[in-house]
């Protein structure tokens, strides 16, 4: 099922975690037990701010929040107003959220658009994915990853929707104190950064997240359970991490979103792509989608033992599934067209890297998020990022050691 939404997309970027991934030479065991407790603090206060202003959480993705603001229905400049107040709230309290000098406050940069969007819930066994596809999603997320300076920042759409004036560099403009002001008084939020510092921390005292357990899994990554995962039950070791992007899907949503057949064309595309993606990890090659993001696959696989992974057949493997997908890739695009959906126009960008790696749940009781996150993870991200829609990138630990 899909329907049209028309609301604000706020991302939310976390610009220190890369800092806090590199506070010691060695990628260790203290190095990732920090990063994951400062990820699931932050996520507890996050959680709490979208709960009590009714703002759609649509994923949490390592250090990338992305959710949605669809009320007032018919008001788009009072729902800019509300994501830009919310934006500023995330910004204030994770601010006082660090605990001290090995876990620190969030540094956090903000990106919004305004627009219609795809909204798609693929949940399946207690594992929600909500989508939201189009442009208003995509320009929010850049806006957010444009940078590593703090602050809140809105595409020119956004701006003239609330009457600011168009801006050279949208990555290089945040919000000035005055216009932050001006949308707070536009709008009355339930929560206040006092209130939620102080529940966020009667929440910690009465289910306080303990210590990060770290064991090995048995390879194959394909018999990982996640839904076994926690604080106390998460896996670390050597292994290989892939992202692979459907490239051009954005714009893609944008020509077909207007009508109701086409709408349906994106939906069956955007499912046979990525199963078939997913199929490819997990099933030819035994590795585990960690989530799918959007339009993207993120996923493990490692060759060995418990005790020892086998450096040069993981990254062998890896580089052999990065085939294996863009030809499934392509085998799918060619079965869409003949069964009527023609994306000939998409493409596939592909990043891995190899090196330590976690894999847990982080979050509130009763809705934990899927998390995997390393240096690794950052590098096969950013490996992906560079790529065209028929690159694969190898990122340099792996091609070192592969």
């Amino acid at each position: 099922m899909a329907y049209r939404v028309d609301g604000v997309h706020l991302y939310a970027d976390i610009v220190n975690l890369e800092d806090l991934l590199n506070v010691t030479m060695i990628e260790g065991e203290m190095c990732h037990r920090r990063t994951l407790r400062f990820l699931n603090l932050h996520y507890r206060a996050v959680e709490r701010i979208l709960a009590n202003e009714d703002a759609i959480l649509v994923d949490f993705h390592n250090q990338r929040l992305h959710s949605v603001v669809a009320k007032p229905y018919d008001d788009e400049a009072k729902r800019i107003h509300r994501a830009i107040a919310i934006g500023q709230m995330i910004m204030d309290v994770l601010a006082r959220t660090g605990e001290d000098a090995d876990h620190p406050a969030a540094k956090v940069r903000i990106g919004i658009d305004s627009g219609l969007a795809l909204a798609v819930n693929n949940g399946r066994r207690g594992h929600r994915e909500p989508l939201f596809l189009g442009e208003p999603a995509n320009h929010a997320a850049k806006r957010s990853g444009g940078g590593k300076a703090a602050g809140i920042y809105l595409t020119n759409n956004a701006r003239q929707k609330i009457g600011l004036a168009k801006v050279t560099s949208e990555d290089a403009a945040p919000l000035t104190v005055d216009e932050i002001k001006t949308s707070q008084n536009e709008v009355n939020l339930v929560s206040t950064v006092d209130k939620v510092v102080k529940d966020w921390e009667a929440d910690l005292k009465a289910h306080p997240i303990g210590k990060f357990e770290f064991s090995a899994h048995t390879p194959p990554y394909a018999g990982l359970d996640f839904e076994r995962l926690s604080v106390a039950a998460t896996r670390r070791q050597d292994a290989a991490t892939v992202y692979a992007d459907i490239d051009g899907f954005t714009k893609f949503v944008s020509r077909n979103i207007a009508d109701d057949l086409n709408a349906k064309h994106v939906v069956r595309a955007l499912r046979v792509l990525r199963s078939e993606l997913d199929a490819v990890l997990h099933t030819e090659f035994k590795g585990r989608k960690v989530r799918f993001i959007g339009d993207c696959v993120h996923g493990l696989l490692i060759e060995g033992t418990c005790a020892n992974t086998n450096e040069e057949e993981t990254i062998s493997n890896m580089v052999l599934c990065a085939g294996g997908m863009r030809s499934s890739f392509a085998l799918a695009l060619k079965k869409l067209h003949t069964a009527g959906t023609n994306a000939s126009s998409l493409g596939l960008q592909i990043g891995f890297e190899f090196g330590p790696m976690t894999a847990t749940r982080l979050g509130m009781k009763g809705d934990l998020i899927r998390c995997s996150v390393s240096r690794g993870v950052l590098t096969a991200e950013r490996e992906q990022g560079r790529c065209k829609g028929a690159e694969t990138a190898i990122g340099a630990e792996a091609f070192k050691t592969g």
